[in-house]
């Protein structure tokens, strides 16, 4: 790992890079910053029932030329000449990042703030003027990091498979169960999304070095270029909020509120980016200990899923939302399930205590002897 960030490596466009310098990753894996649950949600998606026939069809059917045409012919592609702040940041995100061949990127008139990587045999990155006019400097540097650690992360093929599966499930939801299969695998592949975006977002934040700037770009993808009137702590204050507050009828809500989006929550994404930025593992990245590329093939797929599970497990036992601690409490044998769920439910605390006829959280009537 190097501080010298002045000239390119050997990558294809490499050459220039901002002036700023940061710390580089030569090698690097996409395994350093990749959420365990990231990788576990796609370990569950390939082992979903018609995944790998309706996988295999799409690779073969999906137009991803017309794609290619169609961003070519109706948006502005970034270079030298166009939008060159933009081309000096990826070319940036790349060296950075170690990633060889700088993908194509594209502006797309839409005042939506958004960003992609999409494509099968090679990913290209989609930005939104809406987001462009957002976001400064820094900020969208975390972006295009985001983007290019997807890239990286070979989310590219997935990620336009979900885009396809969506605009089919359209069309074809007036067939009597003719949409039952494509929805399984487009929820399945949703949550892989959102986990997926988790990833992008360290990926990013290694791409900037700059915590503040990533929550900033997050805060104004959730309310909007007013930052006078809003602030990080505050907006991390939610965050705390949402994952702790109401009762299990709230933690249902919390799953059908998520069900049909494909990014996480901006409050959520950014109290999870500030939770890994403090953490050893991000440390020893930035101090040049990380998994490489040239490691990858001798890593074992169950010892993956092996780590996403213990982290999804950590995940549970901390985690303040009622669902959660419930189903910890009762993988942990705590007894009189009715009475916890009573409890949970009505929005009111306590335990059971077996053997007694009774139940903290119940109503009078649930206490008498």
């Amino acid at each position: 790992m190097t501080d010298d960030n002045q000239h390119g490596g050997g990558g294809e466009g490499h050459e220039r890079v901002p002036s700023r310098q940061r710390r580089r990753f030569p090698g690097i894996s996409s395994r350093a910053y990749e959420h365990p649950a990231d990788r576990s949600a796609l370990v569950a998606l390939r082992k979903l029932s018609g995944f790998d026939t309706v996988f295999k069809a799409l690779s073969g059917l999906l137009p991803e030329r017309s794609l290619r045409l169609l961003f070519l012919s109706d948006s502005v592609r970034v270079s030298d000449a166009q939008f060159a702040h933009l081309n000096t940041m990826l070319r940036d995100a790349c060296y950075i990042l170690d990633l060889e061949k700088v993908p194509p990127m594209y502006v797309n008139q839409d005042p939506n703030p958004n960003a992609m990587c999409i494509g099968l045999d090679e990913p290209i990155i989609v930005v939104t003027t809406g987001l462009v006019e957002l976001l400064d400097e820094e900020e969208m540097r975390a972006v295009v990091g985001h983007e290019v650690g997807h890239a990286l992360s070979g989310h590219a093929v997935y990620r336009t498979i979900l885009l396809f599966l969506t605009n089919l499930a359209l069309k074809v939801a007036w067939i009597p169960l003719g949409n039952v299969a494509i929805m399984a695998i487009v929820t399945a592949l949703r949550e892989w999304f959102r986990k997926s975006e988790l990833s992008a977002d360290r990926a990013g934040l290694l791409v900037g070095q700059d915590l503040k700037a990533s929550m900033r770009g997050l805060m104004k993808l959730a309310g909007g270029n007013h930052l006078h009137e809003m602030n990080v702590d505050a907006f991390l204050e939610q965050a705390e909020e949402y994952e702790a507050g109401g009762d299990l009828r709230d933690s249902v809500l919390k799953i059908l509120n998520v069900l049909p989006r494909t990014h996480p929550f901006a409050a959520v994404r950014a109290a999870e980016l500030k939770k890994w930025a403090e953490t050893r593992d991000f440390q020893r990245i930035m101090d040049g200990h990380y998994p490489r590329r040239d490691e990858d093939k001798d890593t074992s797929v169950s010892d993956s899923f092996r780590q996403s599970a213990s982290s999804y497990a950590d995940d549970v036992r901390g985690s303040k939302d009622p669902l959660m601690k419930l189903v910890n409490d009762l993988a942990g044998g705590a007894g009189d399930l009715g009475g916890k769920l009573r409890g949970k439910f009505s929005g009111q605390s306590g335990t059971g205590q077996s053997g007694t006829g009774r139940s903290d959280g119940g109503t009078p009537e649930d206490k008498q002897p």
